[in-house]
């Protein structure tokens, strides 16, 4: 048996026409959503985000700015900045690129964003309505998980579902999102007893923990269906050999490369064992950007009044 893949970029590409579609009627009425993205030092991973986050932007024809304070800006210089971005009518979101430096208490920054504006969903008040079942800005990585759930024709209502990890950005935003479309979730972590057989009671398995391969066929029902939310940079052949069954495909990456991108599933078991898999990369990392878009729209709308606001 080989699992069925579950196509993160086609996913996208469906998502981001209806955008398309979307934001063209809003034109129309003389509404341009906007995105101002704030990028703080000179971290390169950031960098190629956030380049991406106004690629995309362009793309769709939404209004973008990026905003480069200096790397040695301080708490106070950010919150001014985020209040004259509050104040702006022509920007409907705010994006906080992450992390910021050391000097900087990011949580005061990321809380100082107006919550109509909060399209990475990751202020209290955003979070509370999440929990509550309001609408509001979802978190975009768990938005984009549901969204390759249930367009690739996976019943959530009464499954099962395990989500391996507890962050505030990914796994319990994942928990609550299935929680509300009927999944009896149970949420894991590196402390949970037994966690393999714990893992294994899934129908849906999200792997979300930050670890290269950690869930293995161990972990995995036959026939569950794994979203693989992991995002892990192997830069040795060491890592690729402890990683892979068969590393020789993914050696050639490596040496092509000098990098190969892993998620928390090992792909060969996921492979083996699984009904439907999201492999890395090409599953969950595409939608990332393509729900921060989304999100994006759902503000200008919420926020100016255009019909079929609700997300």
């Amino acid at each position: 048996m080989s699992a069925r893949i579950l196509d993160g970029n086609k996913i996208r590409d469906e998502i981001l026409k209806d955008l398309q579609k979307e934001i063209q009627e809003m034109k129309q009425a003389g509404v341009v959503p906007g995105l101002a993205a704030v990028l703080v030092g000179d971290n390169p991973a950031s960098q190629i985000y956030v380049r991406s986050k106004v690629k995309t932007c362009e793309s769709l024809g939404l209004f973008s700015e990026k905003i480069e304070p200096p790397t040695a800006s301080t708490t106070q210089d950010l919150l001014d900045l985020v209040d004259s971005l509050n104040n702006r009518d022509e920007i409907d979101g705010i994006l906080i690129q992450l992390p910021l430096p050391p000097q900087v208490d990011s949580k005061k920054v990321l809380e100082a964003v107006d919550p109509a504006k909060d399209v990475d969903g990751f202020h209290p008040v955003n979070i509370g309505y999440l929990v509550s079942g309001r609408p509001g800005p979802v978190p975009c990585t768990p938005a984009g998980v549901i969204e390759i759930i249930k367009r690739s024709g996976v019943e959530m209502k009464g499954a099962r579902a395990v989500v391996v990890g507890r962050s505030d950005i990914v796994g319990k935003p994942t928990a609550m999102l299935l929680m509300h479309n009927h999944a009896t979730v149970t949420i894991c972590h590196s402390r949970t007893r037994d966690l393999p057989g714990v893992a294994r009671e899934g129908d849906i398995l999200v792997a979300a923990m930050g670890k290269a391969a950690y869930v293995t066929g161990n972990f995995i029902k036959p026939g569950a269906v794994v979203i693989d939310v992991g995002q892990n940079v192997l830069k040795t052949e060491e890592e690729v050999r402890r990683v892979f069954h068969d590393p020789t495909q993914a050696l050639q990456k490596l040496a092509a490369k000098g990098q190969v991108l892993v998620g928390d599933v090992q792909p060969e078991d996921a492979l083996e064992k699984a009904g439907a898999y999201t492999p890395v990369p090409g599953g969950v990392g595409p939608l990332t950007i393509t729900m921060l878009m989304v999100n994006t729209v759902q503000a200008a709308k919420a926020r100016r009044g255009v019909r079929g606001a609700a997300a």
